[in-house]
């Protein structure tokens, strides 16, 4: 057949690719990256098999570009409050308390919320963040950078930290931030009712001083608290 009688797939529409992203959004939050075929996903759209395969050539690259779409607004957000918090302390360091609202008010309390897809894509991140086979790799290569940022403002909030409180205090505050973006609803039955996990903003209102205060039993181990709570022993007697 000459190449010109040979039938060609027309360009496909540019919002066609946004649905095939909402659609593995959905799709991959749900049931995780092997729970999915690109026909479901298709389906979910729409859209032709043919096109998920035109527009990302297969479907880990899918997974990797939905998981990239909404990472760097995020990284936006919480480094934007982070600068705030930092600049609205000088010359003094932030506080602990500053530092971790910076990292999760931009999250759990952001206007973007109201937008469509984000229930979905903080359900991808939770997956992400405790799947072995992608964690290590997606959470690292998005969010490493800014979170070591915060770590650096947190080095400055408890001088002297030791490195193994600091990385396992993030280790702490990170699955419990994983947990609230879920959005199981585990709590929900728990508690009766009393609590509900799609309450984010309430969520952040109760991990601020309970992420804080666990960074902060960090500070009166650290050598200047040392210091300062034996300075306070002596004039004490």
């Amino acid at each position: 057949m000459p190449l010109s009688a040979r039938k060609t797939l027309p360009a496909p529409k540019p919002d066609r690719r946004s649905a095939i992203l909402d659609a593995a959004e959905a799709e991959f939050s749900a049931h995780g990256f092997d729970g999915v075929t690109l026909r479901t996903i298709a389906t979910g759209a729409g859209v032709d098999l043919a096109l998920p395969h035109y527009y990302f050539k297969s479907k880990e690259n899918l997974f990797v570009q939905v998981f990239d779409r909404r990472a760097k607004i995020l990284n936006d957000l919480r480094e934007a409050a982070l600068i705030e918090a930092i600049d609205a302390a000088r010359p003094k360091a932030p506080t602990v308390e500053a530092i971790v609202r910076a990292y999760l008010e931009p999250l759990l309390k952001g206007p973007h919320l109201s937008e469509p897809g984000w229930k979905n894509y903080y359900a991808l991140v939770a997956y992400v963040n405790n799947a072995p086979g992608w964690g290590g790799r997606l959470m690292a290569e998005h969010f490493d950078p800014l979170i070591r940022k915060f770590l650096d403002a947190l080095r400055l909030a408890i001088p002297g930290i030791n490195d193994k409180d600091l990385y396992w205090g993030y280790h702490c505050f990170s699955g419990a931030l994983t947990l609230a973006l879920a959005q199981t609803g585990r709590i929900d039955k728990l508690s009766g009712g009393c609590v509900r996990s799609e309450d984010l903003a309430e969520a952040c209102e109760r991990m601020v001083p309970f992420i804080t205060a666990g960074f902060e039993s960090a500070k009166r181990t650290a050598p200047s608290g040392r210091a300062r709570a034996a300075r306070v022993k002596s004039s004490a007697h």
